[in-house]
């Protein structure tokens, strides 16, 4: 018998993020390991604790998640994500909350891509007028 699992998606840049959160005293496990040895940084860390910060619900929810592609940042924002929607299936009235903070919008920004005839994305050659 098992507790009530609540599945969402988050993404972020190149990565995405499989939730699954249920009731339990807070831990948070991304691809078999625990959040604080998958995330070094202590920024990604709390990009991660966020959405429970924001909503009050801190050691109240287990998160398992499974998280593909890009780097660590894309992942930590990419997981931030699925556990605001996550939360909203639990409990509807925390929308508010979350939507303000813009944890529920996907941040659409990702790398642009290297033009031809170009240093980069932006940056040019330099030019040489003689």
């Amino acid at each position: 018998m098992s507790a009530t699992r609540y599945q969402a998606t988050g993404k972020r840049k190149n990565a995405i993020a499989r939730i699954w959160l249920e009731q339990g005293e807070g831990s948070v496990i991304i691809n078999g390991r625990l959040s604080e040895e998958y995330f070094p940084r202590e920024a990604w860390k709390y990009i991660v604790r966020q959405p429970f910060v924001v909503t009050e619900t801190m050691g109240k929810y287990n998160v398992v998640a499974n998280i593909r592609g890009g780097g660590l940042t894309g992942q930590a924002g990419a997981l931030r994500n699925g556990i605001s929607k996550a939360l909203l299936q639990v409990a509807p009235h925390l929308r508010d909350k979350l939507k303000k903070e813009g944890f529920l919008t996907r941040d659409a920004r990702k790398k642009e891509r290297r033009k031809y005839g170009q240093k980069g994305a932006r940056a040019k050659f330099q030019f040489s007028k003689r």
